[in-house]
């Protein structure tokens, strides 16, 4: 059973996820927030898998909340934000606060249970669309914002700094499989040593991480 607290100041909006996940077997609403702070609460209180949080409430907003979550050791829940807009302006914030990934509001019921199930797996949630905004928004910051190469690149194999060059450039696994010429389970075993080797929680923050790392560097990306 996957546990889910939902967090949105519309509780129009509440009320429609408690429909939906009530018509799912595996999935059981624990619990349900108005804005960040009470998120953060009800979290701690019932330790669900996953948080839906949106990222625009009033007081503690979904970014704040979700960085409160992710340094606090005592739940290991995986946060998904939600928005009304792909191209939203605190994208890159929200995921290096630690969210796993993205979902719109007006996406259809299928595609946010698959994407919770996809998140309990350890996976990220990130649109090719919310990629390249993350991308852009990074490129839009003052160049003082990229560190020198980091010290952790050195234990990444040829091979693999090639995969995480393509992470970083938001390809998908069957992607970076066609541009490098392997299997798809070839490039999943990749990125797990990637993640394993540089301490990194799941692919979100390996994009963030080729571009801090200067693995791509300015103005290098495709689109």
């Amino acid at each position: 059973m996957i546990r889910v607290v939902i967090a949105d100041d519309q509780a129009l909006m509440r009320a429609g996820f408690r429909m939906i996940f009530e018509a799912e077997p595996d999935i059981e609403l624990v619990g349900e927030a108005c804005d960040g702070a009470e998120a953060v609460r009800v979290a701690r209180a019932t330790s669900p898998d996953v948080v839906i949080m949106d990222v625009r409430m009033p007081g503690l907003n979904g970014i704040e909340a979700t960085r409160a979550l992710v340094a606090d050791g005592s739940t290991a829940s995986r946060v998904i934000m939600l928005t009304t807009f792909d191209l939203d302006e605190y994208v890159y914030d929200a995921l290096l606060a630690g969210a796993s990934g993205f979902l719109l509001k007006d996406l259809p019921p299928e595609q946010l249970i698959q994407g919770i199930r996809a998140v309990c797996r350890g996976e990220s949630l990130l649109s090719p669309a919310i990629t390249r905004r993350m991308i852009e928004t990074f490129i839009a910051r003052p160049r003082a914002s990229v560190a020198a190469p980091d010290a952790r690149l050195g234990l990444l194999t040829p091979r693999e700094r090639e995969v995480l060059t393509l992470l970083g450039r938001g390809r998908s696994n069957p992607e970076i499989a066609a541009a490098l010429y392997v299997s798809d389970t070839t490039v999943k075993t990749h990125v797990q040593r990637i993640l394993a080797k540089l301490g990194l929680r799941d692919r979100i923050q390996a994009v963030i991480f080729a571009y801090e790392a200067g693995v791509i560097l300015i103005g290098s990306h495709d689109r």
